[in-house]
């Protein structure tokens, strides 16, 4: 790469232009640069399943009871395997799209969208850039209304603890819900936000320890049981008319998708794997085991607390008072759900913020609004921190209208059903299928070609039957559901 071309190359990663300096090492493969002129990357299967493991474990466990009280013994787990395998399946696919042509020395592309870009063309950008932006608006409501619920859980189970559970602790969600998005809207004006190492981190932990007190609570009730709860068949007709128990099941199916949803973070994260071995080696390694990891730690969370409630598993495990006692240990797992949604909230949101703050940028690009950063010092830190007004306003903006939504809608096993539906065809089965197909040049009709888009095809199925029955249950809530008047 000459200096001039290393000069003006403005690479996005994250939505930011790295640029890079004159005097770069120009031979390609030193230990300084890849042939890209990035500094050297440096992960290996370890760190990429760390990643992936660390951005799938979140909220989607904590619903997944539910989901196999709804489904059964025998389906339930199924069901499981099934979107698991599709999942790894999948990713391998899109695994072999992070270099376009060659599959060591072709183009890399760094994001999902760049990926979609090369393969298929600018009107499928905007189109999965559509997609990718309503369900990261659609996430952020998700995440107010479980971090919500997780901290009146805390506040109740105090409540219930005081009056040795004779008070019924009413509390409303509203004052929770704007708590979260006050928070929001401070976090979201820190510069980089998901660029703080610490935080995956942190997130990692958080989610573990939850994920392990949901478990381990449902081991405890099993063997305080002394039996398995549940049936072959799940929830049985009778504690739900046959019409509820055929949408609960569909919903179900959203639930455990919107659970096994992380396709679009794969490209970024394969984008920090060494090579050789070719990337795409070492990333289907990454997702084989963070995929075997997921699922085991899924079927566990699953299983134990269907085999802990039966019929009456929560929606949500650790806020759906199963379990009252010991009241400390439901307070950590749900003090650390918010930590973990606090954060997982901008990480996510990040590429939401940034797009829409380039395009305000290059529209108006003379504008002392969008533009302009005033600085503010800000005692020991050594920069002034610089505020931005278009920043400011839209950032909160958005904080705000996610968190009205949430108080009007506060049904989070229905919400993620419904996002689970939306995103898991489109950025899950629909985008790597067709990329694939270009890139590895598989000719129409052949068996292979039929039978992806016979998948494809398929997943397109049960993410329409996932959203009808999340929609029906969002119809069913709103019946007995006043707005903003919200207690448990």
């Amino acid at each position: 790469m000459g200096e001039s071309t290393a000069t003006n190359n403005h690479h996005h990663q994250n939505g930011r232009a790295l640029e890079f300096p004159v005097n770069m090492p120009s031979h390609y493969g030193s230990k300084v640069v890849d042939d890209d002129g990035r500094p050297q990357r440096t992960g290996t299967v370890w760190t990429a399943s760390a990643h992936i493991i660390t951005a799938v474990i979140g909220s989607g466990v904590l619903s997944l009871a539910w989901a196999i009280g709804q489904l059964g013994w025998i389906a339930g787990p199924a069901v499981m395997f099934l979107f698991s395998f599709v999942i790894y399946y999948t990713s391998t696919l899109l695994s072999d799209c992070y270099r376009s042509g060659d599959p060591l020395f072709g183009k890399r592309n760094y994001t999902y969208m760049d990926a979609v870009r090369s393969s298929l063309g600018e009107f499928q950008v905007k189109l999965c850039g559509l997609i990718q932006y309503l369900n990261i608006f659609g996430v952020a409501i998700g995440y107010t209304i479980a971090a919500a619920i997780s901290m009146m859980a805390i506040k109740r189970s105090n409540c219930f603890h005081k009056s040795g559970g004779k008070d019924p602790c009413a509390i409303s969600s509203n004052p929770y819900m704007i708590a979260f998005g006050v928070t929001q809207i401070l976090f979201s004006q820190i510069p980089d936000f998901d660029q703080i190492w610490w935080l995956s981190i942190v997130a990692a932990i958080m989610s573990f320890t939850y994920s392990s007190i949901g478990l381990g609570l449902g081991v405890a009730q099993v063997a305080a049981n002394g039996s398995i709860k549940g049936s072959l068949t799940g929830i049985s007709v009778g504690t739900v008319t046959e019409t509820q128990k055929i949408w609960r099941s569909f919903q179900a199916l959203g639930d455990i998708a919107f659970a096994y949803s992380f396709s679009i973070i794969l490209i970024e994260i394969q984008d920090t794997v060494k090579s050789p071995p070719s990337e795409a080696k070492t990333m289907k390694k990454a997702t084989l085991i963070s995929t075997i990891v997921t699922t085991i730690f899924y079927m566990l969370c699953g299983c134990m607390g269907y085999a802990a409630f039966g019929d009456l598993a929560p929606g949500n495990l650790l806020t759906g008072f199963g379990f009252y006692n010991p009241f400390w240990l439901l307070d950590i797992a749900n003090a650390a759900i918010v930590i973990h949604l606090v954060g997982a909230y901008q990480v996510y949101c990040q590429p939401l913020f940034a797009f829409v703050e380039k395009w305000a940028a290059a529209r108006w690009p003379d504008s002392s609004f969008i533009s302009k950063e005033i600085q503010i010092p800000v005692p020991f830190m050594q920069q002034p921190y610089g505020l931005n007004l278009f920043r400011l306003t839209w950032r909160s903006g958005f904080a705000v209208v996610t968190t009205v939504i949430s108080m009007l809608m506060p049904f989070f096993n229905d919400v993620v059903g419904i996002l689970g539906a939306f995103g898991f065809w489109p950025l899950t089965v629909y985008y790597p299928v067709e990329m694939y197909i270009v890139q590895k040049k598989i000719p129409r009709w052949s068996t292979k070609w039929i039978s992806l888009q016979m998948l494809s095809l398929a997943c397109l199925a049960i993410s329409i039957a996932a959203a009808a029955g999340s929609v029906a249950g969002v119809v069913l809530d709103l019946k007995v559901y006043r707005p903003f008047k919200t207690s448990y």
